[in-house]
């Protein structure tokens, strides 16, 4: 499967921004959402290709969302990228428990980022 459509899930405008631009310009077509509620309808809508996560939010975290969509069978073969600034061994390793696929840590190198992305695809 190649990766077409992602999710951007993220509290903050100014990532959300930056992110969308740079996965726009290479091809991507990106939705965004703001807090776990808005992910959970964006996804249901239309079911992205791969979610990139940030795990700090309001409401529920990027670690329960993550759990969530993982465990639940609609959306579980969807891979999940934590994109978050929780740079602890510790973080990574309760991630990937959660059903993460990968982990980068911001600032985001975009070269990085992109390489995850296509491993995917």
């Amino acid at each position: 499967m190649s990766i077409q459509s992602i999710l951007l899930v993220d509290d903050s405008k100014t990532e959300l921004y930056v992110l969308s631009e740079l996965l726009t310009k290479r091809g991507f077509r990106v939705r965004t959402a703001e807090n776990g509620n808005d992910a959970m309808r964006r996804i249901s809508e239309e079911k992205p290709d791969l979610i990139l996560m940030d795990v700090v939010m309001p409401g529920l975290n990027g670690f329960q969302l993550t759990r969530a969509i993982t465990r639940d069978p609609r959306y579980a073969d969807v891979p999940v990228i934590m994109c978050t600034s929780k740079n602890q061994e510790t973080d990574k390793v309760w991630g990937m428990r959660q059903g993460a696929r990968d982990y980068v840590v911001k600032p985001i190198n975009p070269d990085e980022l992109l390489r995850k992305i296509r491993a995917f695809g």
